[in-house]
């Protein structure tokens, strides 16, 4: 999709790979650019050993960036808000809305999450392991891993609840089409994108955390907290 040697390599020899492992570290983390000077790369990936030696996917990100960039990474005088959970840069948040991208985009996906996920099994594989981690930072991104495979090690009941709580009579529903907010409209009850905006600008009362999921390599756990569309 974007051209990238298979080497890691431009034409001029350099790396569009940037990997971060330090002796003695857990942790690794790996970009994939797609031309030498982009600052945003199309793949991002943080990952690290549990204290038993499974495999734990901190963060990953896929993007465009061919494309429009929204800056909700980051305020207009530059300091990082950590994916809108330490602070927000709204107007960025906004327009990101408009354009149909969820929380913590800062580019339309390249829609390459399943053959992605296909190679990270193969790579797990490799390291002698049947199953991983990971932590879905946003409301979508469980759901997204639960039409994927995987299951809960925890969080399932705050997914439960937050089913119940955006139904017609439920509490989260109550609080939507409030006027003060772009990000709880009244249509959200039933879209995955928009209950994670909603649930981004704190509609829970409470961040979205303490939510831990898994999979088996080759396998399907069949969770599905919700039927609605994205």
């Amino acid at each position: 999709m974007f051209h990238i040697p298979a080497g890691l390599k431009d034409k001029d020899g350099h790396d569009l790979l940037d990997l971060k492992c330090p002796a003695g570290s857990t942790d690794a983390e790996m970009s994939i650019f797609h031309y030498h000077e982009s600052h945003d790369p199309v793949f991002y990936g943080h990952i690290t050993d549990t204290l038993n030696g499974q495999i734990h996917i901190l963060l990953y990100g896929l993007n465009d960036p061919t494309v429009q960039r929204f800056n909700v990474d980051r305020l207009p005088d530059g300091r990082k808000t950590s994916f809108g959970t330490q602070h927000r840069n709204l107007e960025a948040e906004k327009a990101a809305l408009r354009a149909g991208l969820a929380p913590g985009q800062i580019y339309p996906g390249p829609r390459l999450f399943t053959a992605a996920l296909k190679q990270f099994e193969y790579f797990v594989d490799k390291l002698g392991h049947d199953l991983f981690f990971a932590e879905p930072l946003y409301y979508h991104v469980a759901v997204v891993f639960e039409r994927h495979g995987f299951a809960y090690q925890s969080g399932r009941r705050l997914m439960k609840n937050i089913e119940l709580g955006f139904s017609p009579q439920g509490e989260l529903h109550s609080r939507l089409n409030d006027q003060s907010s772009p990000f709880r409209q009244a249509d959200a009850a039933n879209s995955i994108r928009l209950r994670s905006w909603a649930i981004h600008d704190g509609i829970l009362g409470q961040p979205f955390t303490g939510v831990s999921m898994y999979k088996y390599i080759g396998k399907r756990a069949g969770v599905s907290s919700t039927n609605i569309s994205w």
